[in-house]
């Protein structure tokens, strides 16, 4: 909980800004005319950025799945041309089974996350008993 005249409290909140802040400065022109243009990329940048505490990006996180670039997406018309022709049982049973693989794939990184937190623990101690 972060109060409203400390925002360093919220330490999650201050590196995702702090990160968005940096993907900015390297690709908006000098004269920062073109920032809120940009910011879609860079939150697009941030989300499938791979990220060590939770051991995946967190849009794979959210989706289950490995984001598809840009490029790849010029090809959907093909698999919506196979979305179209399904077997609705057999649908049905794969998502399910999406379902479960999702909630092993945010277990997994909710353990991640535990070892880091462990590991950045041991690290401070370390670094205060010296």
């Amino acid at each position: 909980m972060a109060t409203t005249y400390h925002p360093q409290t919220n330490v999650q909140a201050e590196v995702s800004n702090r990160q968005i802040k940096n993907i900015l400065e390297n690709v908006v022109n000098p004269s920062r005319k073109d920032s809120s243009s940009r910011l879609d990329d860079a939150l697009w940048a941030l989300r499938t950025t791979y990220k060590t505490p939770l051991g995946m990006s967190s849009y794979q996180l959210v989706f289950g799945k490995a984001c598809h670039l840009p490029v790849e997406l010029e090809h959907k018309e093909m698999w919506a041309i196979k979305q179209v022709n399904m077997n609705y049982e057999a649908v049905g049973k794969k998502r399910l089974l999406d379902i479960t693989e999702l909630k092993e794939i945010r277990q997994n990184s909710y353990e991640n996350s535990v070892i880091y937190k462990e590991k950045s623990k041991r690290w401070h101690d370390r670094i205060i008993l010296q």
